[in-house]
């Protein structure tokens, strides 16, 4: 496992920056990398890695959203409402449509299974875009309009939509009827996310006022620690109701960290905040490294150029999908454009349910892996090159916005 670990971190940051010398993204390095350690290349990483890559990955993806939670301003985000809540399901949604309407033409595949394959391609990365709103707030840009905070917001509840649509089409294709109470999971999981997540914040800036109160100062290295742990005991509370009531374990994890951020001092969040922007570096490398891992290129000759083009369709599709979420809004074409750029990227949900439907023995389980392959591929470099290189183009920074 050390020797896995050590590639993982010396190859991933080795290639992440080459490809920052030439002015590509890091992630399509570390992705790279994960390909060529991964079982299906060169197979260089041991199987108690990848026995455990899920996890490793779940714990790279908590801490960043801690790190966004930390930087998110709830009184900019009241702004776009309204926007935010229809980016977590619109733009999926048409690109759920597109896959419905032409996969079955193009694919060879029948109407359930193209539901099927869209479920599983419509969800955006929290893993490429979260970072990169992180970063695109500190630098200020476009955080006037609260650009980033409205991107990062909808693609938290993204997931969760996708997911529940998925696990509905999947039960349909063996035979099983939806539920009722599939579809009113998806609020329940997210409102009940909210509520936990705020509770277990309120609680955790309670203990740490009462322990400065009693002059029993706790170290913000102490905090960071304290925070996670509380953060896989939230992700483990969605684990054990999940077959009695529906949560979202990240949305929780986001709603602790911002009530963090509330109600502990300026001072504090900042330093908990630069605690965990730190622990991403090395976060980052585990999380895209093992994504690439499970990445089987095997299937990709397969797929061939129909799959490229109903990748290429539905992506046309989603970016109307955004557009119509923003009617109404105060952002320019720019701002509204590089909202389109935000939302293409596609990774950690792909790669965690893309073998779902092969593995459960699916006539479409081949070719939607196939597929899920070929969308990692083509939109995670494509969607994080596109967000690096527009954003100082499209959105205004803070300092020089018009007064």
């Amino acid at each position: 496992m050390l020797t896995s670990l050590a590639f993982i971190f010396l190859a991933g940051l080795a290639m992440a920056a080459v490809c920052q010398s030439l002015k590509l993204p890091r992630i399509i390095g570390m992705l790279i990398t994960g390909i060529l350690l991964g079982p299906y290349v060169l197979n260089l990483l041991d199987p108690s890695i990848l026995s455990i890559s899920s996890d490793l990955r779940q714990m790279a993806l908590i801490i960043i959203l801690l790190k966004a939670g930390l930087s998110l301003n709830l009184t900019d985000l009241k702004k776009v409402g309204r926007p935010a809540v229809l980016m977590s399901c619109v733009p999926a949604t048409f690109e759920l449509l597109a896959f419905f309407l032409f996969a079955p033409r193009i694919l060879g595949i029948t109407r359930l299974e193209a539901a099927v394959m869209g479920a599983v391609l419509g969800a955006v990365s929290p893993a490429v875009v979260i970072p990169r709103m992180v970063q695109i707030i500190d630098m200020k840009y476009g955080t006037s309009k609260s650009i980033p905070q409205l991107i990062m917001a909808g693609a938290s509840c993204d997931d969760i939509y996708v997911v529940v649509l998925f696990s509905t089409f999947v039960s349909m294709a063996q035979g099983g009827n939806p539920q009722l109470m599939d579809f009113i999971n998806i609020p329940l999981s997210i409102l009940l996310g909210i509520f936990l997540g705020a509770a277990a914040g309120w609680l955790l800036s309670l203990f740490f006022e009462t322990a400065y109160a009693r002059r029993h100062c706790v170290r913000n290295s102490m905090k960071v620690v304290i925070v996670l742990g509380l953060s896989f005991f939230l992700m483990a509370v969605e684990t054990w109701l999940e077959n009695i009531v529906a949560v979202s374990g990240l949305l929780a994890v986001v709603a602790m960290a911002c009530t963090l951020k509330i109600k502990c001092p300026d001072f504090v969040s900042k330093r908990l905040s630069e605690k965990f922007g730190k622990l991403w570096i090395a976060a980052e490398v585990i999380l895209f490294v093992l994504v690439g891992a499970a990445v089987d290129i095997r299937y990709t000759a397969g797929a061939g150029l129909p799959a490229v083009s109903m990748i290429l369709i539905a992506l046309c599709f989603r970016g109307m999908g955004v557009l119509l979420c923003l009617l109404g809004t105060q952002l320019n074409w720019k701002e509204r454009l590089f909202c389109v750029i935000a939302y293409l990227p596609k990774a950690t949900v792909q790669a965690a349910i893309g073998s779902v439907p092969l593995s459960m023995g699916l006539p479409c389980g081949q070719i939607v892996l196939s597929v899920a392959v070929l969308g990692i591929l083509i939109t995670a470099p494509l969607g994080a090159l596109g967000i690096d290189l527009s954003f100082p183009r499209f959105l205004v920074r803070q300092e020089d916005f018009p007064k």
